[in-house]
């Protein structure tokens, strides 16, 4: 399974979305077109992103470009994967 279609499934399970992030394409607007996707939603989706990922989401990562569109929030992901520990 590729990062992006993990990244679709754990959006449906977070925020309760019925299925339809299968349905997303890299280029789906997220943040400020999905209603389920707010401020406070954003602080358990982290969460959940860095449990099963296995990452560590720093504050600076949190910006509205990061979680723009689903292929920006997987690309997050991406980069966070190769972050070298400090």
């Amino acid at each position: 399974m590729s990062t992006l279609d993990e990244v679709k499934a754990l959006l449906d399970r977070e925020l309760a979305l019925g299925g339809r992030a299968q349905a997303f394409a890299a280029e789906t607007p997220l943040f400020g077109s999905l209603p389920e996707l707010d401020s406070f939603a954003v602080v358990g989706l982290v969460a959940a992103l860095e449990s099963q990922f296995g990452i560590a989401i720093e504050d600076a990562d949190v910006t509205m470009e990061s979680f723009a569109t689903v292929g920006a929030l997987a690309a997050l992901v991406e980069r966070r994967r190769g972050a070298k520990p400090a």
